[in-house]
C-alpha cells in the first residue's frame, strides 16, 4: 500500500493566498476583490504587492460580484474573496445573472466552507454551496484537499476562460500532495489503488479517507481512493474505470449529502453503472458552534465514518 508523507500542516486558505500572489506575478490581468476579509482570505500579500490591482469593496458582496463582472468585460481576470457562505448564498442572484448567464471570466474564491469554519456556527457554516454552484450552467466547481493543491488550483484557474467556484477552508490540515504536482481541471487524482471498494473524496475528507484506507488495509480490505478535486466537470472516465473494477462506492465530503459530490457520482452511476453507494456527508442538518474536530466527529465526517461506510457498502455488495 502506498504511504503518503505529511509535508507539513497549513490551511487551504493560505494555499489560495500563495497561489493568488504567484498568478498575480505571472499575469498582469489578474485582479483581486475582497469583501472586508483580506486577512481571513490571506489576500494580504497580493494587496501589498499589487495595490493598484486590489479592490476592497467592504461588506458589500453583491456589489463585489457586479464589479467583478464588469472587470471581466474589460479583459481582466477577477478573483473575488470572502467566506463561502457570503460567496454563494448571499449573492446567488448576482452570480447567476451577472456572471454565469453571460459566462463571465470571474473566479469566485470561497474560504471557511463547511463545518470546519468552527466556532462561528451554523449561520456561517455553509453546507449547500457545492450543490448551488454546480447547478449553474457553465460553472466549474473545484474543492482541493490541502495547501499545495489549493495553491496549484488557484494558479490553474486563471487559464480557464469562464466562471469558476473555488472552495477551501479555515483550519490547518496535513499537507500531502507534492508541491510541484500539476493541477488539471476535471482530472481526478488516483491516490491509492484497490480492488474491493472505491472511495471518492473531496476537500478535507481526502485526508480522512487516506487514514481510512490504512485502517481498512489492516482489516484485509483493499480500498481504492480517488481525489475528486473538480466536482464539475466530473472525471467520468476515471470514475467509471474504477467502479467497473470494485463494483461499490463510498463518497466523502464536508457538505450536505444532497447536491454535492455524492449526488454527482450517484447521477453518473445511475445512468452508466448502477452499484451500491454509501455517503459520508452531513445528513440534512445545519451545523453549530464548536471546534473543527468536534464538529467533524459529531456530523459523521471522520475517519471512522469512512471505515463504517465502506464496511456497510461491502455488505450490500455481497
Amino acid at each position: 500500500m502506498k504511504k503518503y508523507e505529511i509535508l507539513g500542516n497549513n490551511d487551504t486558505r493560505s494555499g489560495f493566498g500563495a497561489g493568488l500572489l504567484e498568478i498575480g506575478k505571472q499575469n498582469p490581468d489578474v485582479v483581486a476583490l475582497c469583501a472586508d476579509l483580506t486577512g481571513s482570505l490571506k489576500m494580504d500579500a497580493f494587496q501589498k504587492q499589487f495595490p493598484e490591482r486590489f479592490f476592497q469593496v467592504g461588506i458589500a458582496e453583491a456589489n463585489m460580484m457586479g464589479i467583478a463582472a464588469g472587470l471581466a468585460i474589460s479583459g481582466k481576470i477577477p478573483y473575488t474573496g470572502t467566506f463561502a457562505n457570503f460567496s454563494t448564498g448571499r449573492v446567488y442572484d448576482q452570480i447567476r445573472q451577472s456572471i454565469a448567464y453571460s459566462h463571465k471570466n470571474v473566479k469566485i474564491c470561497a474560504s471557511h466552507a463547511g463545518v470546519t469554519l468552527g466556532e462561528d456556527g451554523a449561520t456561517h457554516q455553509i453546507l449547500e454551496d457545492i450543490g448551488m454552484m454546480r447547478m449553474l450552467p457553465g460553472m466549474v466547481v473545484i474543492n482541493p484537499c490541502d495547501y499545495n493543491q489549493t495553491k496549484a488550483a488557484t494558479i490553474a484557474i486563471a487559464e480557464h476562460h469562464g466562471p469558476v467556484y473555488l472552495r477551501f477552508g479555515r483550519p490547518k490540515v496535513p499537507i500531502f500532495i507534492p508541491e510541484n504536482m500539476p493541477f488539471q481541471i476535471g482530472k481526478a487524482l488516483l491516490l491509492q489503488e484497490g480492488t474491493d471498494v472505491t472511495i471518492f473524496a473531496t476537500g478535507h475528507l481526502v485526508w480522512k479517507s487516506l487514514q481510512a484506507v490504512e485502517v481498512l488495509a489492516q482489516k484485509g480490505i483493499s480500498a481504492e481512493l480517488i481525489n475528486i478535486h473538480t466536482i464539475k466537470p466530473l472525471d467520468t472516465e476515471a470514475i467509471l474505470d474504477s467502479v467497473s473494477k470494485t463494483r461499490c462506492v463510498v463518497t466523502a465530503e464536508e457538505h450536505q449529502r444532497f447536491g454535492g459530490l455524492g449526488s454527482a457520482i450517484a447521477e453518473l452511476l445511475s445512468q452508466k453503472m448502477p452499484v451500491p453507494q454509501e455517503f459520508v456527508a452531513v445528513n440534512d442538518s445545519f451545523g453549530e458552534s464548536g471546534t473543527p474536530d468536534e464538529l467533524m466527529k459529531k456530523y459523521g465526517l471522520d475517519t471512522s465514518n469512512v471505515v463504517d461506510a465502506v464496511e456497510k457498502v461491502l455488505q450490500r455488495k455481497k
